[in-house]
């Protein structure tokens, strides 16, 4: 689960890094962003409440 949050977050940089870079593709930086706080805070609640091994 931590290795499938980790994947997606460096997913969503690099959607928001070629987004930025290429000023035509503006809109995929902002959909970058957001894709990247919902994974965050999906991973933050789902990893927070599990409780150490």
């Amino acid at each position: 689960m931590k290795t499938l949050i980790i994947a997606l977050v460096v997913a969503w940089l690099l959607l928001s890094l070629i987004g930025a870079i290429v000023e035509g593709l503006l809109w995929l930086l902002f959909i970058g962003l957001v894709l990247l706080l919902v994974t965050g805070a999906y991973g933050w609640f789902k990893l927070r409440g599990r409780p150490r091994a």
